[in-house]
């Protein structure tokens, strides 16, 4: 993808994810969202059944399933629609897409830097602190307006 490209991805993205942000502190309830919901509707577990045409027992499955983590997309957004409810995925970053490249650009640049400094260091030809800043400076911006592979590399092996 082109470096123009990925930026407007980046940006569009951003914007949809700063619509979901009020998300981010919300808990699933003790008893799963399925069985929460069924209860405030008032909705017997045999009643889900019918409405999602499977046996009683299976409700209760479905229901542990959800707080143990294995109950499908599929399942859950079916299991959704029988309650009258939509279901809702996404993955929230915990922090802004843009700030989570410019620490990991700040990482890399970092360890680039710290090599070449050495080097420098051997050599005699070590920059002041100011020029140390811009240098990094400079690197960081280059990184995030190419945003190369190996930006989410190991940087141990730099």
């Amino acid at each position: 993808m082109k470096t123009n490209q990925k930026r407007l991805v980046v940006e569009q993205l951003e914007k949809s994810l700063d619509r979901m942000s009020c998300m981010r502190g919300i808990q699933r309830p003790l008893k799963g969202w399925l069985r929460a919901i069924r209860e405030a509707l008032g909705m017997s577990g045999k009643q889900f059944a019918e409405r999602l045409g499977v046996s009683p027992p299976r409700i209760n499955r479905l229901e542990k399933n959800e707080i143990n983590d294995s109950a499908t997309i599929r399942t859950m957004r079916q299991a959704a629609e029988a309650l009258d409810c939509i279901f809702v995925y996404g993955i929230i970053p915990k922090d802004s897409l843009k700030n989570s490249i410019r620490k990991r650009a700040e990482s890399l640049a970092r360890k680039r830097l710290a090599r070449v400094s050495h080097s420098m260091l051997l050599e005699h030809q070590q920059l002041s602190n100011d020029e140390q800043r811009q240098v990094f400076e400079r690197e960081v911006e280059e990184l995030i307006r190419n945003m190369p592979k190996e930006l989410w590399g190991d940087h141990g092996e730099l």
